[in-house]
């Protein structure tokens, strides 16, 4: 079995509904780890981490306790960066065995093409604006000046600012099947480029839905901010589908 999830936004919220979520995720690892060939974590996991040299957000202690836990028991577990996330640098790969990718991908898995990103900064052509600050954010140059010139109380403190700002944004409006427009025309678009994709995954939309339609199978996974998440599940024969956790 291949396991994927999206969006925890592990820090959201108050100190209580922090715990809450995050206990929620380390319990869904524990479950499907049971039979996982691999397990996913498809970016936002962190609502905003950001790694200096020798210095990482605190807290999270439980996530990284598991993901450590699990790694060494040979279980293999990808995290894709997502636009909350997009700091990291080498700490979940030395610290916890963690398998980062920066960049979305297409992965062979039971016998299936898939094409796994997080769903940022895809298909913005006509958002100069986002286009222009996304290209700020994954400046290397700047990554580097912040660490040099920003003390990390000052910097986190921004960040999870910022990231709590920017998550009120994106969620603003009610997010129906038809917001996912813009993400199942790239989708068409990459399987028309590579028609041996089978499937595309995505998050960062905070809404779980599957679109299957005219050959096009896009999933889409919901956020963890709700008592009932939605992640989704491959099986050994290459079914892929969308499964709720109630713990």
């Amino acid at each position: 079995m291949y396991y994927f999830a999206s969006d925890v936004h592990l820090g959201t919220g108050d100190e209580q509904t922090s715990r809450r979520t995050e206990q929620r995720f380390v319990k869904w690892l524990d479950a499907v780890s049971r039979d996982a060939d691999a397990i996913f974590l498809v970016g936002d996991i962190f609502d905003f981490w950001f790694e200096y040299g020798r210095v990482i957000p605190k807290g999270f202690s439980r996530t990284l306790g598991k993901l450590s836990e699990l790694t060494d028991k040979g279980v293999e577990i990808h995290f894709f960066i997502g636009n909350h996330d997009m700091w990291s640098r080498d700490y979940l790969e030395k610290e916890c065995g963690v398998k980062i990718h920066f960049t979305p991908r297409k992965m062979t898995l039971a016998g299936k093409q898939i094409f796994i990103a997080h769903g940022d900064n895809m298909n913005i052509k006509d958002k100069p604006m986002l286009r222009l600050m996304n290209a700020g954010f994954r400046s290397k140059i700047l990554r580097i000046l912040f660490s040099w010139l920003v003390h990390p109380d000052l910097a986190l403190k921004f960040g999870q600012w910022w990231s709590n700002t920017s998550r009120k944004s994106h969620t603003k409006d009610y997010i129906t099947d038809s917001s996912l427009g813009f993400l199942i025309d790239y989708a068409r678009d990459y399987k028309n480029q590579n028609p041996d994709t089978d499937y595309v995954l995505f998050g960062h939309m905070h809404y779980a839905h599957d679109y299957d339609k005219d050959g096009l199978r896009v999933l889409f996974m919901s956020d963890w901010q709700q008592d009932k998440p939605t992640y989704a599940q491959l099986d050994n024969e290459g079914n892929f589908s969308l499964k709720t956790f109630d713990q």
